[in-house]
Parts: C-alpha cells; structure tokens; sequence
C-alpha cells in the first residue's frame, strides 16, 4: 500500500513539473507594437503591420515559434501622436511584450522606443531614417530597419549627380518631421560635396496646401535647375509636384522613401507621375529587390487576399525576422543579450543586407539603398545602391 502510494505521489509530483515546465516554456513571445494605424503616420506604419502579421504566421507554420514558444503580435494604433505612442507601448509592455516594434519616424516612433528601453527590452522602428532613431538617443537596446537619411540623402544626390548628370538643384524641405528635415539637409551636404550647386533651398509646411509663394521664388531663378529636391510626407509631394507641372517646370522631381505611397502614384497618375525618381527599402515587385521575394510575395497575396504594392510591406517582415533570428543566436528574449546577437552578427532580409555598429557608434545600420523611377504612375526598380563616403550623421 505505501509501495504504491509512494509511486502515485512521484507520478504527480511528475506530471505536475512537466506541466509546469511546458507552460512556461510554451508562453508565447508577444511582439507588441505601437505603430499608427490612422493618422498621417499610418500609410508608413499600416504596411509594416502588414508585413509583420505575415511573419508572425509564417514563423509560427513553418518554424516553430521563437526558441519553440509560439508568437503573438499586438498592435495598439499609436493614432499618428507621440503620447498616445507612448502609452500604447507602455500599455502592450503591461501585457509582456518581450520585443516592441515602433513607428516609421523619430517624432511619432521615439516614444515607444523609450519605453521598451526602460523596460529592458529591444524595440526596433519599421523605417525610422532620421539618425536621431538611434542609440545615442534613444538607449542601448535600440534600433532602427531603415538605413539613415545619410545613406538615402546620398543615394539621391550620387544618382542625380553622377549617373543623370544633373548639375543643379532646387530643393523644397517640409518642416513637418525630423525625417523631411534631416533628409534635405544630407542632400544639400552631399550634393555639394561631389560638385553639384543649390540654385535654391527652400521650405514648406504640410498641409498647407499652397505652394504659390515657393514657385514664384523658383520661377525667379535665372535659370530651371536640372533637378528638384523634395522632401516632403503623403499627398503633399503630389501636390507640389502637380503644381510644378502645370506651371511647366519640367525637371525631374527626386525624394527619399515616403514616395513609396501607392496614393501619391495614384494622385500624380499619367499626367503627372513621369520623371519622378526616389531611394526606397526593397523593390517588391520581382526576384530582383531579393531572391526571396517572390516566395514572400505569395505568403503576403495568401494571407491578405492582395499582393503587396510598397516596400513598406517587407519593413514589417525584416522586423520581425530579426527579433526571431536575433533571439535564436542569443538563445534568449533577454533585451541585452538580443542588442548584443544584433550588434554582432550580419542579417539578410528582403530589405537588403544588415549590418549595426555597436551602441557607442549609435547603432549605425550599414545598408544599401534601392533606387525607383515612376513613369505615368507606375514604379519601376532602377537597381540597389551603395553611396560612396556618405556625410557623417
């Protein structure tokens, strides 16, 4: 009789350690996001929260979770606003997010990143390009997908410079964001470095919807400029390019990512989206952005019902691949040793090859840039590009 309740009392004591040790282990990761889902924000961020939700099921089907345990992603909208960011951090940090993904920018993304680094954890924005999204001033477990704007800003002006032999420029600077700000004032910066001249620097406020009085400044300049520089954010940059057009400037129009917005393509259309060039992340539409793009195309088209129009799309995959291949190398979601598998490894993606610097060289993400040209409305990828000694951040 003792025999056998001796062997009753070690088969629970058993199944319950077992059950114990399954129920910890099996715990899902819970990616949590604050990316804006309405708002100005949103047609950056919403792709990327597309993309992300695709690799969370694709990880999950086919690759057993992250370190065995099943993923889970929740976004809460940060609603284009900076507070609101933040408290949505906070708020799915709260639920035990072990990894927080944040906006495409600086001012509406830094909050989130804040957060998880007071929280401990890595926070990662989906395209953030401003260098300010960085370790530097954001913390040590902080990163960023994009590359900088010195990367991008230099891209364009070798682009215009050196292959299109464009010798000078107008450039149109949105006072909106850090992103606008600092991308004009890499190109300027560069563009002059390799011999270009600036006919003009200029500034617009989004949302103001007049660009009269800038015009008349530029149709005041002795001669046209062989290219303009806009750096602006969402239907703005159809607006302005429109009113250029229909006042018969005729140089080629040349911007940073925030072009990659299938409704600026769509505003400008045949009449008006032709000779519009802009540095961007991936090219989605063949083999030729990334080897695995098509196989990515196919998930994205079966889990949506619509093929994806915007690199933006693969921002959200690349994030979350590199949670999960970061937290394989380190063995662990433990937000310093995940910092450090980044810092110290090199990561293929959809979005180019990528490499961080260390925390005290601000997590700089050393990345190639790709380069699209829209006729009638319609991109096309002109190739990836590596810009020769950018201007430092």
């Amino acid at each position: 009789m003792k025999k056998n309740l001796s062997k009753l009392c070690i088969f629970v004591f058993s199944t319950i350690v077992f059950f114990s040790w399954t129920t910890l282990y099996a715990k899902e990761v819970l990616i949590g996001g604050a990316a804006c889902e309405t708002g100005m924000q949103a047609p950056l961020d919403t792709p990327g929260i597309n993309g992300a939700k695709v690799a969370v099921k694709y990880l999950n089907d086919e690759k057993g979770g992250i370190l065995g345990r099943p993923v889970k992603f929740v976004n809460l909208d940060g609603k284009s606003d900076p507070v609101t960011v933040g408290n949505s951090a906070l708020e799915v940090i709260a639920q035990g997010a072990e990894f927080i993904i944040a906006p495409c920018d600086f001012d509406f993304g830094g909050p989130a990143s804040m957060a998880a680094q007071d929280a401990g954890i890595v926070g990662m924005s989906l395209c953030a390009s401003d260098p300010l999204f960085s370790s530097w001033s954001l913390g040590d477990k902080q990163f960023t997908l994009s590359m900088w704007n010195t990367t991008m800003s230099a891209t364009a002006a070798e682009f215009a410079y050196n292959e299109k032999g464009w010798k000078t420029a107008y450039v149109v600077t949105d006072q909106i964001i850090a992103y606008t700000r600092s991308l004009s004032e890499y190109f300027l910066v560069h563009f002059d470095a390799i011999g270009g001249k600036i006919l003009l620097e200029d500034t617009y406020t989004n949302g103001d919807n007049d660009f009269s009085a800038q015009l008349a400044r530029l149709k005041a300049l002795d001669e046209e400029p062989d290219v303009i520089f806009i750096s602006s954010y969402g239907i703005d940059i159809a607006l302005i390019t429109k009113t250029l057009r229909e006042a018969g400037i005729t140089a080629p129009i040349l911007g940073g990512d925030s072009y990659d917005d299938p409704s600026v393509w769509e505003a400008l259309g045949t009449k008006f989206g032709s000779d519009v060039y802009f540095v961007t992340h991936t090219w989605m539409g063949s083999a030729e952005g990334h080897p695995d793009m098509p196989e990515f195309v196919k998930l994205y088209t079966d889990y949506h019902g619509s093929a994806p129009d915007t690199a933006f799309v693969a921002t959200g995959w690349d994030t979350v691949m590199l949670f999960a291949q970061a937290a394989e190398i380190a063995g662990t979601t433990d937000g310093a040793a995940v910092a450090k598998a980044l810092e110290d490894n090199e990561f293929n993606l959809l979005t180019g090859d990528l490499d961080y610097s260390n925390a005290a060289d601000g997590h700089y993400p050393y990345k190639a840039a790709a380069l699209v040209g829209l006729t009638e409305g319609n991109p096309s990828f002109l190739g990836w590009r590596n810009p020769e000694n950018p201007p430092a951040p």
